[in-house]
């Protein structure tokens, strides 16, 4: 099925390619920041001098810069390349419809072609973009910080370990849970389009009959069908933001204890403690945004399926 995605990036290869190396710039100067800010502290503040601070605040402000930089134009590659993609998906869509047998268009209802078109296009469009986005920064995030923290101090960092399995387990069943609800959610946004658009195209024989009411009745059944769908994914992903907040904290006050217990023994200094927090936090950030990565890959191999059968 990912020759889908492959056979329709055309001339937005480029930009899906690119995209991904400006993001590798960007992880390496994100992960540099807090090691910078250590040096301002260790080699600046608490022996008063204003050189280094100086000094390394410039480096300081030259990183940030570039990151910036990095960023946005890793972000423009990659909606260049995805917008490409639902433009290029949505023409082979249309080009095979055109050529259906009656065969065909007796097996594709009009509303599951219109919901294929749009909804789903739009589905992969977000989950390519995040992809060769985010879903390369959040790995390399976690590789660099890992390292930087170890340069830092090699008996704290280990700690940043314990808290990947509770995210993962979390995520996991979060996931599992959400995927056969929004399987279910695009059946229905079917259902729904299909029957908007027989209502719109035999209305005079509904008014004829005087089926109003029944039609009415009909879709308020389906929308609420998908509403109620919709609300139980939504309950379900809602839990990843506590899971997340909990992870931080836990990672912060664990640091913070043990981190303590190492300056006061005079085997850290405080520039290392400021720095190993600001890994965590990026850390978790990271592990959130994978988790939201994995999430919309799983809605988007559901889409990317039902595209393929009507350009196959």
């Amino acid at each position: 099925m990912l020759n889908v995605i492959f056979d329709n990036l055309g001339e937005y290869k480029k930009y899906a390619v690119l995209s991904p190396f400006f993001v590798l710039l960007e992880v390496l100067m994100n992960a540099s920041i807090p090691f910078f800010m250590t040096k301002i502290i260790d080699q600046g503040i608490l022996i008063n001098s204003s050189d280094n601070i100086i000094k390394y605040g410039i480096i300081l402000l030259i990183v940030a810069g570039i990151s910036l930089a990095t960023g946005i134009i890793s972000g423009y590659l990659a909606t260049k390349a995805s917008s490409g993609l639902a433009k290029n998906m949505r023409a082979s869509m249309f080009d095979r419809i055109t050529d259906f047998s009656f065969e065909n268009m007796n097996h594709f209802k009009s509303g599951s072609l219109i919901t294929r078109m749009t909804t789903d296009v739009q589905t992969v469009q977000m989950a390519f973009q995040m992809t060769i986005r985010m879903a390369i920064r959040s790995p390399l995030t976690l590789i660099f910080c890992f390292v930087m923290s170890f340069r830092l101090s090699k008996d704290l960092a280990p700690t940043f370990v314990i808290i990947i399995p509770l995210i993962s387990i979390g995520m996991g069943l979060i996931i599992k849970g959400a995927y056969p609800i929004f399987e279910k959610v695009f059946r229905i946004t079917d259902k729904l389009n299909t029957n908007v658009s027989e209502n719109l195209s035999a209305i005079r024989v509904v008014k004829s009959f005087v089926k109003e009411d029944k039609e009415i009745e009909k879709f308020n059944n389906i929308s609420n069908d998908l509403q109620n769908n919709y609300i139980k994914a939504a309950k379900l992903l809602a839990f990843s933001n506590p899971l997340m907040n909990f992870s931080t904290y836990l990672m912060t006050i664990l640091i913070a204890w043990l981190g303590a217990h190492f300056i006061v023994n005079g085997t850290m200094t405080t520039g290392a403690l400021t720095g190993l927090v600001t890994y965590a936090i990026q850390i978790q950030i990271s592990l959130m945004m994978l988790s939201m990565i994995l999430v919309q890959i799983t809605i988007a191999r559901n889409s990317i399926r039902r595209i393929n059968e009507v350009i196959a």
